[in-house]
């Protein structure tokens, strides 16, 4: 179970007619560009409603927009070569900032995860660490024969427990996992014996019981208690999940109209602009709403997905895939706890959330997939 470096065939940056793109000769994949449009305006849209016509935060969420959009066309000029070169110095870049947060970083509701530049930004490392563990990580794993040897692997994974422990410690054990798992992600496609995936397995139960009792603070706790009984505390840690649900299910097929959510105007519905905005497109747009929006997700995971297996270096392969699917486990766990089938880890929609971090960081993850999509050494263009 494990992938075969790719073979190397002659450049050419035609498409099958002989013509080169406009798109093409500025290394930006069209697919991706029309669907990240589609949910950047109808983020903006949502966002109006979503935080009670408020046209200041709609304007910051544009400006983030307008600058997660430059970068990642920046980062699509970037030979994926030229990334697999140069990515310890983010790595470690990133992790001394992490322990410049834990050291000295700004507080906020009760955690310290961001760093606040006077007079300019405040920012969350940890967020970056997402699209550069698995860059590292596929980096590392390309230097060699697959499937990866127990040394290799157990690096490997020393890489990804450096960032996440640290972040742990902030605590933010949601953004802690999806560093996690964007490495795993990596090592899993890259080929793993199915031994060792059993053990991991094994492993990962005396784990978890040892982080309930000597790393997950009390609110984490009281999450996973809601999760499974939220009716325990409808006016408390339940609150947040009945009303949720409460929204969804309002909305019925067509939803009652943008601006016209109750749950959302009505303060029933807490941080529907952020975590919670997923419920307030269920109870605005209804059925159809939401089905348009997997529809969009479901395209933009078939196009991470195309990217991978066209992607002719190891290095490539493995990075999109990782990437692709940390998006997907975006998606999955956010519409997951809204839904109140997953605890609330505070994972935000992908691209529907107001914050200007998460939307800087997906949109480089998305300019490396556009890099890797137009510098690949095309042997059959599609």
């Amino acid at each position: 179970m494990f992938i075969q470096q790719p073979k190397i065939v002659l450049d050419s940056h035609f498409n099958r007619k002989g013509r080169i793109t406009l798109l093409e000769r500025f290394h930006v994949d069209g697919y991706l560009l029309l669907l990240l449009t589609i949910l950047a305006i109808a983020n903006l849209f949502i966002l109006y409603s979503a935080s009670g016509k408020d046209i200041e935060m709609v304007n910051k969420q544009a400006v983030f927009f307008a600058i997660g959009g430059g970068i990642m066309l920046v980062i699509a000029q970037f030979d994926p070569q030229f990334i697999a070169r140069w990515i310890l110095v983010p790595y470690v870049i990133g992790v001394i900032l992490l322990i410049i947060v834990d050291i000295t970083g700004h507080n906020a509701m009760g955690a310290q995860r961001w760093l606040k530049i006077p007079g300019l930004i405040r920012f969350q490392p940890s967020e970056f660490m997402k699209i550069i563990v698995p860059a590292t990580i596929a980096w590392y794993i390309s230097r060699y024969s697959l499937p990866a040897c127990f040394k290799h692997v157990l690096v490997a994974f020393v890489l990804i427990a450096i960032p996440f422990l640290l972040v742990v410690r902030q605590p933010d054990l949601g953004t802690a996992l999806l560093i996690l798992a964007a490495g795993a992600f990596v090592i899993f496609i890259a080929g793993l014996l199915w031994s060792w995936i059993v053990s991991a397995i094994a492993a990962a139960i005396p784990i978890a019981v040892g982080m309930w009792f000597f790393v997950m603070h009390d609110y984490q706790k009281h999450r996973v208690h809601t999760f499974l009984d939220p009716e325990s505390d409808p006016l408390g840690k339940g609150w947040n999940i009945i009303q949720s649900k409460a929204a969804i299910g309002s909305g019925g097929l067509w939803g009652k109209g943008w601006l016209a959510g109750t749950q959302s105007h009505l303060d029933f519905l807490p941080e529907s602009h952020t975590d919670f905005v997923f419920a307030l497109i269920g109870e605005e747009f209804g059925f159809i709403g939401v089905v348009l929006l997997l529809t969009v997700y479901l395209l933009i995971l078939a196009r991470g997905l195309v990217i991978t297996v066209n992607a002719q270096t190891l290095f490539g392969k493995l990075l999109a895939g990782g990437l692709t699917m940390i998006f997907f486990v975006y998606v999955f766990v956010n519409i997951g706890m809204v839904s109140g089938l997953l605890p609330v880890v505070g994972v935000p929609l992908p691209l529907m959330s107001y914050g200007g971090t998460s939307v800087v960081t997906l949109l480089s993850s998305f300019g490396i997939l556009m890099a890797i999509q137009t510098h690949r050494k095309w042997g059959s263009p599609i």
